[in-house]
C-alpha cells in the first residue's frame, strides 16, 4: 500500500538569507547539519547526491534560485516511492531568516512507521541546521557516521549512550556532558533531546547526534576541526562497541 504526504516545518534562523543558502544549498554546507557526505550540482537539473555507510542516494535538483528557494527530488523507486524536499528563504527583522522545509512524497510498506519517523525527525535536523548556523558561522564540518551493535530495545540503547557520555536517562536540553573518546576528554552542552531516539550535544568544535531506533544506534556527527574521516568513524565505532557492552 502507497501513501502519499506532505510534512511542513518553518524555523527561525540567527543567519543571513545568504549563510543559510550556502547551508542548504551546498554540499559542505549540507554535511555541517544533515546526514551522511553530500555533494550539490548548483544549477536546476543538477544532480545531488548523499554518501553514508551502507547507502548512497540521488536526486535531481528542481529549483534553484539563489538566495531564495531550492528543491530536489529523488527518482521513484519500482513500488513507486521517492522523496522530495524543498526550502524557501524569506529574510526576517534584524538579520535573521526565516526558513520553509516542504517534505513531501510517496511512501510504501509500513508507511506509517516511516512517516511517524519523519515527522519526529525533520525538525530535529532543523534544529541541528539553527544550531550549526548560530554557534559555527562560516566553518564546514566533517560528517562522521559510526554504527553500534545492535540491542535488544531503544531503552536500552538510551540508557547505555547516556550513561557513557556522562549524562543522566532523564537529560534534559542544557545539561552538561563529559566524557573522553579515543583518549581525549569531550565536553559540552546538550542541545537536543527526543528520548529514547535522539541525543544531540554541542561541543567547542563538534554537533555530536546519537540517532537511533529499534535498538540500534549511530552517530550523526560533524566535526569542525581538521580529522581523518575514516579514522573518526573507527574511534567513534569503538566508543558505541564500548558503551554498549
Amino acid at each position: 500500500m502507497s501513501h502519499e504526504f506532505q510534512l511542513t516545518h518553518d524555523i527561525e534562523l540567527e543567519a543571513t538569507p545568504e549563510q543559510v543558502w550556502a547551508a542548504i544549498a551546498t554540499g559542505p554546507g549540507v554535511d555541517s547539519w544533515f546526514m551522511g557526505s553530500n555533494e550539490i550540482e548548483p544549477r536546476e537539473g543538477g544532480v545531488t547526491s548523499m554518501a553514508m555507510p551502507g547507502f548512497t542516494g540521488e536526486s535531481r535538483v528542481t529549483a534553484w534560485e539563489p538566495g531564495r528557494r531550492f528543491a530536489h527530488q529523488s527518482p521513484p523507486a519500482e513500488d513507486g516511492s521517492f522523496m522530495a524536499f524543498e526550502y524557501l528563504i524569506e529574510a526576517s527583522d534584524g538579520g535573521a531568516t526565516a526558513l520553509r522545509m516542504v517534505h513531501s512524497g510517496i511512501l510504501t510498506g509500513d508507511w506509517e512507521f516511516e512517516y511517524d519517523a519523519l515527522r519526529k525527525g525533520n525538525p530535529l535536523y532543523l534544529r541541528s541546521l539553527a544550531q550549526y548556523l548560530k554557534h559555527f558561522p562560516g566553518r564546514t564540518a566533517v560528517p562522521v557516521t559510526a554504527f553500534g551493535p545492535q540491542q535488544p530495545d531503544q531503552d536500552t540503547v538510551w540508557a547505555a549512550v547516556t550513561r557513557a557520555a556522562g549524562l543522566s536517562q532523564d537529560v534534559h536540553e542544557g545539561d552538561k556532558a563529559h566524557f573522553t573518546v579515543g583518549g581525549e576528554q569531550v565536553d559540552g552542552v546538550v542541545d537536543t533531546v527526543l528520548e529514547p531516539s535522539f541525543l544531540g550535544v554541542r561541543t567547542d568544535d563538534a554537533l555530536l547526534r546519537f540517532v537511533g531506533g529499534g535498538g540500534m544506534v549511530l552517530t550523526g556527527h560533524h566535526l569542525f576541526s581538521d580529522v581523518d574521516p575514516a579514522e573518526a568513524e573507527r574511534i567513534w565505532g569503538e566508543w558505541l562497541a564500548a558503551a554498549l557492552a
